[in-house]
């Protein structure tokens, strides 16, 4: 799949359209699904990517929050996108915020209890009134789709009081408990931004399963990306996906932003939503951080040590980079340049997991914005499309068949797939993060000629009587021999 987005992309480039241009090249190299962007209203109308979500309902159709479109376009052109890549044999997953609201139209004065942002399990002060934005009323959509209308006691916390406007601090409403079974950081971790949904609530429940309805129903879409999972409630996600899959009448693709580097608590997580969804492989993604800025010290043999790629490839959404990861967002963890031809090979041209292709990998971009320490930078991401393109074609030819793996060497690494019926030829891959790399590895074909389909390498290779080969690469590289 690809992730068809960036936190940067142009509004005037109106995605939707862009993607429904590029529906069948898309196709052509190789992509089976995109991911796009919340399609929904923001509070920050053109400019908001889709996270701080005000109206789910409204995909570009209403004048709210100062305008019709969403950053992506319009709800037609929406539509249109997903017709076109269905057309052309592309699946379309949905991303999909649950956790929270923002840019409520009203106030509402409720009870509430203070708490350090920082520390959910001790109050730091008494329980009293506050006047909070919590009153969502769309009234630019006057009650089409859905006559639901946000109020405070719908949410457990908020992290704005307009009485005091104190920093740093959110206020619990009162009778309320932050949601059980989140993350564990700063005490408990159910609170991220905004108004934050009571999932704990039966009203909040049977709104969102009514929403999912209803995006099902209006795009077809053949799945979910589940934004922010780690701050709702685990228990609440089996039901409701088992309803969206019996809705939809089709098996849909799930995949959860869990955005933690710990795989057992990424195991925990897949095992207490009953396996109903795949998780994103962030263990995978540090890896592949780290591995990028230790020139060439970081041990190759072990860069798949601790990942769901290893341990559970079934759950496994694997990626190189995303929107949050990239340079100057809050994640921030960019993987070097150099090393994606590499990163991209490990998770295109193995059989565990399913790889997420990143847009700006794909297509490049550049941007500016202020980073934590206050000043602006000016960013450039490099395409690396021409070596995705030659992994995707390796990817859909020659990825069959079983796997032999060595990585048996500090810098340099490779595996072979022997094919299959379908597909009986052969491939080699081999990369090294420092010297140019040589090893001997079995493909099963006798005699056979192999080419380095990356270019890197002109002279081809042959194999011995055994289907025995010394394959190579150049230094910090990646190579794929293919058979001819």
């Amino acid at each position: 799949m690809m992730q068809y987005f960036h936190w940067y992309i142009d509004p005037n480039l109106i995605l939707w359209n862009d993607v429904k241009t590029k529906a069948q090249e898309l196709a052509d190299a190789g992509f089976t699904a995109l991911w796009l962007p919340p399609a929904y209203k923001g509070m920050g109308g053109t400019y908001d990517v889709g996270y701080a979500v005000y109206d789910m309902y409204d995909l570009g159709e209403f004048d709210q929050h100062g305008t019709v479109r969403t950053k992506y376009g319009t709800r037609e052109q929406y539509l249109a996108a997903i017709n076109a890549l269905h057309a052309s044999g592309i699946q379309v997953y949905g991303d999909t915020v649950l956790n929270h609201r923002m840019g409520g139209e009203g106030t509402e004065i409720a009870r509430a209890t203070p708490f350090n942002e920082y520390d959910r399990l001790h109050p730091k002060g008494w329980t009293r009134d506050i006047k909070a934005y919590t009153h969502f009323k769309f009234p630019g959509r006057q009650g089409k789709y859905s006559n639901f209308e946000w109020h405070w006691w719908h949410f457990d916390a908020v992290d704005y009081d307009d009485f005091t406007k104190e920093p740093n601090t959110l206020y619990l409403f009162e009778g309320k408990t932050f949601d059980d079974y989140v993350a564990l950081e700063k005490g408990n971790f159910a609170y991220l931004m905004g108004c934050d949904l009571d999932f704990q609530s039966q009203d909040v429940r049977d709104e969102v399963t009514r929403w999912g309805k209803w995006y099902l129903d209006t795009t077809g879409a053949d799945g979910f990306r589940l934004d922010a999972i780690k701050h709702i409630s685990s228990w609440f996600f089996p039901q409701w996906l088992d309803e969206m899959r019996y809705h939809a009448g089709k098996d849909l693709f799930v995949v959860g932003e869990y955005w933690l580097n710990n795989i057992d608590t990424l195991h925990w997580y897949i095992n207490a939503v009953n396996g109903k969804m795949s998780v994103f492989d962030v263990p995978l993604h540090y890896n592949f951080y780290y591995a990028s800025r230790s020139g060439g010290h970081y041990d190759m043999g072990s860069i798949l040590n601790g990942t769901l790629m290893q341990q559970r490839p079934t759950h496994a959404v694997t990626f190189v980079e995303n929107h949050d990861s990239q340079p100057l967002q809050s994640l921030e963890a960019p993987v070097e340049p150099w090393f994606k031809p590499l990163a991209y090979a490990i998770i295109l041209l193995r059989r565990e997991g399913y790889p997420c292709v990143f847009y700006a990998d794909y297509y490049g971009t550049e941007y500016e914005d202020y980073g934590k320490d206050g000043n602006r930078y000016k960013i450039f991401l490099p395409s690396h499309r021409w070596i995705i393109d030659k992994l995707l074609y390796a990817r859909k030819q020659y990825a069959y068949g079983d796997q032999y793996d060595y990585f048996d060497h500090y810098n340099t690494i490779g595996w072979t797939r022997l094919g299959d019926h379908a597909h009986p030829k052969a491939m080699a891959v081999i990369m090294s993060d420092s010297v140019p790399g040589y090893k001997w590895m079995e493909v099963g074909k006798p005699n056979a000629k192999f080419y380095d389909l990356t270019e890197h390498i002109k002279e081809p290779i042959y194999t011995n009587e055994w289907g025995w080969a010394e394959f190579r690469c150049n230094g910090g590289s990646v190579s794929v021999w293919v058979q001819e």
